[in-house]
């Protein structure tokens, strides 16, 4: 008999461990395979026309010229769609108006027909031999436009005879939502002792991944089926909206992922051009490819944040939180799909009174429309903006009750005894100690240490402050099943598929990380692989659910293979299950020699292999949680802000793989300094142009922000009861942590400065020139 004499170390790779990347390697090395890298023979290269003006009636389009050019083998305008019977992609749905009707959104077609509603938006596709043949007859496309009324600021949409982007909307708001009670609420403000109000704006943002958008149609040689292979984090929401667009079976259209490089939200479900695309190679028969460049992606592809609120906090005189009221404006541009307005109306509500005991809130979010690029899921989506808001209302307490802030924090937060507890949004948090962490974060800082510091930098001509922020997030995309298959081969290898997506977050080596804690086998013996819907469907990668939905269920997976492994090492040995044991790949019976191989049992099976097809669901979303400090210094001559020292104790409970989280945790940090300091999307209020288009007009955190000392720990001792994993998601935690936190200390230099009018004034994001301006004001 073979036995399996592989001599593998779960506890070296298993979970808990920093095991190294798998996928650095190929990624590193250059071999790599993003969806740019396949060329299939025939391939012809499209390229879209897109709207100059954010606002206007198509007349019509001329697309003679541009057929007649060389290398040209199609080209459609939305007329053309829409004659051929390609349904508009679905938006808001389950909100109501303010006049108790649904919620409302313009038709968003592949191509714009009849009407265009922002800059950029895709009016015609042109396919061609080559992508210079495509560009040059996209230029020779004629479009007559009759310009109409437009408006691109939230407050002048909102604002009584502004234009109309839909007239289904009055007053440009697709959807409201109300949460809380009015009256409870006004009571509590009626008899508090300190009111606290500000003026709180989540600007715009783009995600601005490395790899941008990409998409290859093709029609499958033999099947006759049309494969798609893009850069998304959902194959199969995507493969649905395409089927429900075209009006294909489900069963008719294959999506492939392969490498991604990068989505942060932005590359959750489908968007006009994956249609456009597959629509094209559908009907020509030919493989079409579409890569976006740079400029496309910031005008069209969907857009972060871009909130405006009226927040109030209601306290005793002793600094209980008494009641929570807020107003938000959310600019979702032109269309407002479902998720835009999920994020805002619903995702971000869930999370807004966060790590404090409140119960009274009365809360108002209204989704408006403008002629700006739609929005939808960016990193943290609508969680940044609520805890943005809840923690600048925090600090802003402290400071006009004269209660420390920290001392603030202790007496309204929630206690470990009231776990679970259900927030007023009907959020049930399991587990939480969020003073523990709040305390383990002061000491990471130094908090105590800082006065010291305050000084040496006033020495240095600098003002320095310190901000914090204490906060939960809801993870999990509101779906909570997910699929694995698991395939024992008799070549020695585990393939282990799940529905979860790769996007550089290293999640295919935590799920192997996972398989080997069941196995037992070396982790270079598990081979995970991502990103086909003929391998099976699932959500797909949003809302850091990743590990905890798709880890999980590869835990349940391969555990389910291993009992039916038992069953069938039972039979080989002609013993009871009950007296089979496995470990490290080998079975074995008890009170005998007898052993066999895991790989071996598999290569003695009927189709040669060992399959279990795996659904498993977790019982509810994960609420991780931090305490985040930063500390920046300001030159005051120029208003430049440098973050000099950022901290953070985070609860994702457990950890599969500390590498990979503090690589999440910080990378998030990184894109949370990016818009506290430096990003921000404008129009021109005027023109409806977008101003910042370009990397040259649009500013990201460079390299110097990775100097910024890190530090970074895990608390592990408040697992999640949801999952049996006990993790918690961790890829938006940073992110949430660090607009709050960066803020606030930039706050708390101006008050140290004698500039205290001015801390709750400020407005992200803190550029040179907005800080410059702030410190000319004296109080």
């Amino acid at each position: 008999m073979d036995h399996d004499t592989t001599s593998p170390d779960p506890l070296r790779f298993g979970s808990g461990q920093a095991v190294r990347r798998l996928e650095d390697q190929a990624l590193l090395s250059g071999a790599g395979r993003y969806t740019d890298d396949v060329q299939p023979a025939g391939l012809t290269h499209l390229i879209f026309v897109r709207s100059p003006y954010p606002h206007a009636r198509i007349v019509s389009v001329d697309l003679s010229a541009a057929r007649e050019m060389p290398g040209v083998v199609g080209i459609l305008s939305g007329a053309d769609l829409a004659a051929a019977g390609v349904q508009p992609m679905p938006g808001t749905a389950g909100f109501k108006r303010p006049d108790g009707g649904p919620g409302v959104s313009p038709p968003r077609r592949a191509l714009a027909h009849e009407r265009v509603r922002f800059v950029g938006e895709p009016v015609a596709a042109v396919v061609a031999d080559t992508i210079e043949q495509a560009r040059n007859a996209a230029e020779a496309v004629f479009v007559d436009y009759e310009e109409l009324p437009m408006v691109v600021d939230l407050a002048a949409a909102a604002a009584p005879g502004a234009p109309q982007i839909l007239d289904e909307a009055p007053g440009n708001i697709a959807a409201e939502a109300r949460h809380g009670s009015i009256d409870a609420t006004t009571a509590a403000f009626a008899k508090a002792k300190h009111v606290v109000a500000l003026d709180i704006v989540n600007q715009r943002v783009v995600a601005l991944t490395i790899e941008p958008r990409v998409v290859l149609a093709d029609i499958e040689q033999g099947t006759g089926r049309l494969s798609i292979r893009m850069s998304t984090q959902m194959p199969s929401g995507v493969r649905t909206s395409v089927c429900d667009a075209i009006g294909l079976p489900k069963e008719q259209v294959r999506v492939v992922v392969g490498d991604v490089g990068g989505g942060f939200g932005m590359k959750t479900g489908a968007y006009p051009e994956d249609i456009a695309v597959a629509y094209c190679a559908h009907v020509l028969k030919r493989p079409v490819k579409w890569v976006a460049d740079r400029s496309e992606e910031f005008v069209s592809s969907a857009h972060g944040r871009d909130v405006s609120s009226h927040a109030e906090l209601a306290l005793d005189a002793n600094g209980k939180i008494l009641a929570l009221r807020i107003h938000s404006l959310a600019n979702v541009g032109a269309y407002a799909t479902g998720t835009g307005v999920a994020i805002q109306l619903l995702i971000g509500p869930w999370v807004q009174t966060s790590v404090y005991d409140i119960q009274t809130v009365d809360f108002h979010f209204q989704a408006v429309l403008t002629n700006c690029a739609p929005t939808g899921a960016y990193r943290g989506a609508g969680r940044p903006e609520a805890i943005f808001m809840m923690e600048r209302l925090m600090d802003e307490a402290a400071r006009q009750t004269g209660i420390d802030r920290i001392e603030l924090r202790r007496r309204n937060f929630i206690r470990p005894e009231q776990m679970p507890y259900t927030n007023p949004m009907k959020q049930v948090y399991d587990t939480g100690q969020f003073e523990k962490v709040m305390d383990q974060g002061l000491a990471l800082a130094d908090w105590s240490g800082f006065e010291a510091r305050a000084a040496a930098s006033k020495a240095a001509g600098k003002l320095r402050g310190l901000g914090i922020a204490t906060f939960l997030e809801w993870t999990g995309g509101n779906v909570f099943e997910e699929r694995v298959t698991v395939a024992v081969r008799p070549d020695g290898f585990i393939e282990v598929f799940s529905a979860v997506n790769a996007m550089g977050q290293g999640i295919a080596t935590s799920l192997a990380q996972l398989a080997v804690d069941v196995f037992g086998v070396p982790i270079e013996k598990v081979r995970v692989i991502l990103g086909d819907t003929d391998r099976g469907d699932g959500f797909g990668s949003a809302g850091s659910r990743s590990l905890f939905t798709g880890g999980s269920a590869v835990r349940v997976g391969a555990e389910r293979t291993v009992d039916q492994a038992r069953q069938l090492a039972a039979k080989e040995f002609e013993a009871a299950f009950e007296d089979v044991r496995y470990a490290n790949g080998s079975f074995t019976v008890a009170g005998t020699d007898l052993k066999l191989g895991l790989f071996e049992l598999a290569g003695k099976q009927p189709d040669g292999q060992i399959f279990v097809d795996s659904t498993s669901t977790v019982s509810g979303p994960t609420w991780p949680n931090g305490c985040h400090i930063c500390e920046v210094e300001i030159d005051a001559p120029t208003g430049e802000v440098t973050v000099v020292a950022y901290s953070s104790v985070n609860d994702v409970g457990r950890v599969v793989n500390p590498m990979i989280v503090r690589g999440q945790l910080d990378g998030g940090a990184v894109q949370g300094i990016g818009q506290a300091l430096y990003e921000r999307v404008v129009y021109d209020s005027e023109t409806g142009q977008p101003v910042t288009g370009s990397l040259m007009d649009y500013a990201v955190p460079r390299a110097e922000v990775s100097e910024v000392m890190f530090r970074t720990e895990m608390d592990e001792s408040t697992p999640c009861k949801n999952n049996p994993l006990g993790v918690k998601g961790v890829g938006e935690l940073g992110t949430i942590g660090a607009t709050p936190s960066i803020v606030n200390a930039v706050a708390d230099a101006f008050a140290r400065a004698g500039l205290s009018a001015q801390a709750p004034k400020l407005q992200m994001p803190l550029s040179s020139a907005r800080v410059w301006q702030a410190l000319q004001t004296a109080d």
